[in-house]
């Protein structure tokens, strides 16, 4: 929505400041690689369950847990392209570097651990006579966290996605 500005110069600055921060958005190299590592995630994960059960199942591209954890993926692209564009000795980097650890080891500790606990409160559930109360009840997700080689499988992801992003960043700057 435009705001009419009893100035035309007013105007052309409102016009000028969306147009750089849209541009701004598109050039976010951070964000662009942690976006990235989360698709290319998500994707392995929809073409491996296609391979594995011969069957598209499009939960894989918006679904939690498996190989490799998207999470993982876009927290350590992020953390990596802060790093390469802010210098890895900033406080931004710190910061990127804290929440890539949080998050690991939260999917590999809280969520997986109450992933399980859903499996075997899921087979309570199934053994339950079918007269009794709960069981109708909706089956728990059990898919919540990752283990550790799906964490680090999706961080060497996200490395691996930020480190190309760079380069190729380099490359281009370089023949212009």
């Amino acid at each position: 929505m435009m705001v009419e500005m009893a100035t035309g110069s007013s105007t052309t600055t409102i016009q000028n400041s969306r147009a750089s921060l849209s541009s701004s958005i598109l050039t976010n190299y951070p964000l662009i690689s942690a976006f990235l590592a989360f698709a290319i995630a998500q994707s392995i994960k929809f073409f491996t369950s296609w391979y594995k059960e011969r069957r598209w199942d499009l939960k894989q591209l918006i679904g939690s847990g498996g190989m490799p954890s998207s999470h993982s993926a876009t927290v350590a692209a992020l953390a990596m392209a802060v790093g390469f564009q802010e210098g890895f000795g900033g406080s931004l980097f710190s910061i990127a570097l804290i929440l890539a650890c949080v998050v690991m080891y939260d999917a590999t500790g809280v969520r997986l651990q109450a992933g399980r606990q859903a499996e075997v409160l899921n087979q309570i559930l199934y053994e339950l006579p079918a007269e009794h109360p709960l069981s109708e009840s909706t089956p728990l997700r059990e898919l919540l966290g990752h283990t550790p080689p799906q964490v680090i499988a999706g961080g060497l992801l996200g490395l691996v996605t930020a480190v190309t992003g760079h380069l190729i960043t380099i490359l281009t700057t370089s023949r212009s």
